[in-house]
């Protein structure tokens, strides 16, 4: 089975996760350090929309510079997604697509949802 994961490195969760795909049999795993290889507007209205989450659902408040970008309070879904592009630290994580579906795997069990 095919495995991407939008990964931060830094973060326990995102490394839980990849570490929970490793170990899993069959499963080829492909890392985008989406730091390094930001998201494009389409996949992030994509994996929202495949996760069942709004943009808002999927903004990260803590450790974000949310609140300075006057993302927290009344934003809208097309202002959020804009500085989730500029600023990809704006995306909860990880995000987890399979062929059976995507998932933000906060917990990092979610993601045997779609193993």
């Amino acid at each position: 089975m095919q495995v991407t994961i939008w990964h931060n490195p830094d973060c326990g969760t995102s490394r839980k996760t990849l570490a929970i795909l490793e170990e899993t049999e069959a499963v080829v795993v492909d890392v985008i350090e989406y730091r390094k290889q930001p998201f494009t507007r389409a996949k992030l209205e994509q994996l929202f929309h495949d996760a069942g989450l709004t943009p808002r659902e999927a903004l990260r408040t803590r450790g974000s510079p949310a609140e300075e970008l006057g993302l927290i309070e009344g934003a809208s879904s097309e202002r959020i997604l804009d500085a989730m592009v500029e600023h990809p630290i704006l995306v909860e994580r990880p995000f987890v697509e399979t062929a059976k579906g995507v998932r933000l795997c906060r917990p990092q069990e979610k993601v045997h949802e779609i193993l």
